[in-house]
């Protein structure tokens, strides 16, 4: 039998645009999994627990809210430390037509949650202000019975989301299999050419001259643009492409070395560790662990 992470069979109806979960329990008990429809999940009284969403790995205090709309993106929040006895989570699955000519995203009205949404395909990590913000809109949105109401709610809330650009995406976009996105012509072109690239020796040098600048003015235009000097970004995409090969493939953790464009072994596992908070050989034996036979 082949291992694979587990495909959740979401309880949302086909006619139905959304379906809240409203609960509170004792443990966090359910396995890594995707699943085919968008999601939202608050938590509360959670601190402690780690949350798991691709290759990004954090232990959450005690609010959390998660937007994730990619299929494949894999996502799981574990127990870990969590001694709490109490748990609220409020899950909203949801559907939406992420095509520009047919939903209404082609709106201007839309523009921020469209942009949002496509954020989310690495999944998309709120901050406590704005989280603090929507909490109690949150929890209310499941005892709304009429269902036109409890829609117009939920896309308010999702627009009242939208206005935090300090959101954080979660999973590198190397695992995540997501395009890179950019307002800037010229950082899209250095993020495709890198991504084309990876496993070759890329410099500065090479990429400055890539878009016409001098080597030290794209450093400062690369870092002011994404908050990342250039050989951070590199390595974020290498070790991306190399954990989603720890999950997905059975290789060798030299093979993966070699194959996303490392030059040393011990270099390897000291950034992957430094990056993902564990060695590669622990990062895989966490996924088979939480995975399940189907």
């Amino acid at each position: 039998m082949e291992t694979r992470v587990l495909r959740e069979i979401t309880p949302l109806n086909e006619n139905d645009f959304m379906y809240v979960a409203n609960r509170h329990k004792k443990e966090f008990d359910y396995p890594i999994h995707v699943h085919d429809v968008l999601e939202l999940n608050f938590v509360a009284n959670g601190a402690g627990a780690r949350r798991v969403v691709g290759d990004s790995s954090e232990v959450i205090g005690d609010l959390d809210l998660v937007l994730i709309t990619s299929s494949d993106l894999e996502h799981v929040w574990e127990q870990h430390e969590c001694k709490s006895e109490d748990i609220h989570e409020v899950t909203i699955q949801f559907r939406l037509n992420f095509d520009l000519s047919t939903s209404p995203f082609r709106f201007n009205s839309y523009k921020s949650i469209y942009q949002m949404l496509i954020r989310a395909k690495r999944g998309l990590a709120f901050p406590p202000q704005a989280i603090m913000m929507v909490y109690h809109r949150l929890v209310r949105l499941s005892s709304l019975e009429e269902g036109f109401l409890a829609v117009q709610e939920f896309f308010s809330i999702l627009y009242e989301l939208s206005k935090y650009d300090d959101a954080r995406e979660l999973a590198t976009s190397s695992f995540a299999k997501v395009g890179v996105e950019s307002e800037s012509k010229r950082i899209l072109k250095v993020k495709n050419y890198i991504d084309e690239h990876y496993k070759e020796e890329i410099s500065l040098d090479q990429l400055a001259n890539l878009v016409g600048m001098a080597s030290t003015a794209f450093s400062r235009y690369f870092k002011q643009r994404t908050a990342k000097n250039i050989s951070e970004y590199i390595v974020d995409i290498r070790l991306g492409h190399a954990a989603r090969l720890l999950v997905d493939t059975s290789d060798s953790i030299s093979e993966i070395c070699w194959r996303t464009g490392f030059n040393t072994l011990s270099n390897f596992n000291r950034l992957f560790r430094k990056r993902k908070g564990c060695s590669p050989t622990e990062f895989r034996e966490k996924y088979q662990k939480t995975k399940v036979i189907v």
